[in-house]
This record gives structure tokens, sequence and C-alpha cells, in this order.
């Protein structure tokens, strides 16, 4: 029996808040670190319109506008794990990635769980922040992402848009990657 590879998976959502069930996931994106064209969106109809008006202004997303036009949690959670299924393939073990991996990890924890009962990823993330700061030796204070671009020079920047950031953070690891 051969030994299951790791696929690693770059995942950033844009929420209505800061913690799963109080507020929503309105959007994820993710895509694999090493084909970044292998990708996966999609916005959720919200779970309920608590929503930090920051949040909502930082991602230009409308509670309203996702209930007529989101997916329902299911059928998006659903979707999401078939994509990571097909994107690892029979031989892959998926391994979440993210920028504050806590944040995005709390949320597709929750909602998997919630609502088809299960997390393909497993219980476990790793953070591209710790993982920087491990392989430079750096300061937290040094991880912000203005920090760690300035350093590597990626090529893309953030903006909130979900799986465009999730290619974003796919490049930043990559290049934390080639640093070690």
């Amino acid at each position: 029996m051969s030994e299951k590879h790791e696929v690693f998976i770059s995942v950033d959502v844009e929420t209505a808040g800061p913690i799963p069930e109080e507020y929503s996931l309105l959007s994820i994106g993710a895509c694999r670190v090493d084909d970044d064209t292998n990708a996966f969106s999609c916005d959720l109809k919200p779970i309920n319109h608590n929503a930090d008006p920051k949040a909502l202004e930082v991602t230009g997303l409308s509670l309203e506008e996702l209930d007529h036009r989101g997916l329902d949690p299911i059928v998006g959670m659903q979707r999401f794990e078939d994509w990571i299924v097909r994107a690892v393939g029979e031989s892959g073990t998926p391994i979440f990635i993210g920028f504050n991996a806590a944040f995005d990890w709390s949320f597709i924890n929750y909602y998997f769980h919630k609502f088809i009962g299960r997390n393909p990823f497993g219980f476990a993330a790793l953070d591209i922040k710790s993982f920087y700061m491990g392989a430079t030796n750096c300061s937290w204070a040094d991880t912000r992402s203005s920090q760690i671009a300035k350093r590597l020079k990626p090529q893309r920047v953030g903006n909130h848009d979900a799986l465009h950031d999730a290619k974003y953070q796919a490049e930043l690891f990559r290049l934390v990657l080639q640093t070690r």
C-alpha cells in the first residue's frame, strides 16, 4: 500500500463577522498551492443577518444579495468537498493552508461539520504566518502580509475576494517554501 502524498490547498474566506454560527460564512476561495488554476469558489446564503458592518464593508458583499444568489450552505459545502476530493486525487491528502489560518479554519471547519457532517481536511490547518515565522526566524510583528510581501515580493496582492486571496496566499506559501 502506498502512502498518500500531501496536497496543499490554499483557502480564504469572507465572512459577516468574527465567529462562526453567530456570523455567516459568505464566500470561499480555494486553490491547489502547486497549481492555482485548479481552483474553487462559491458564495453562500447567510445563515442569519448578524453582521459587523466593517466586515461587510471590507468584502463589498451584501447579505440581501447573497440571500438571492448565494448557494445553500449544504450545497456549497458539498461542492467544496467534491472539489477537494477531485483536486487531491485518490492518492492525496488535503492540507488546509491559510493566512491567519485560525480564522478561516474556524469557519470552514464549523460549516463542514454543521452542513455535511465531516471535514475533508481532518482536524488541522497550516498557518502561513506561523510557517513564515519559523522559516525566517522573524518576530510575530513581521508576519503581517505587508511585511512578508516586502521581503518575498509576490506578483499578486490581496483584495478581499476569496478566490483571488486564496491564489495570493498560495503564491506567498510557495515563496516561503523557497526560503527554507
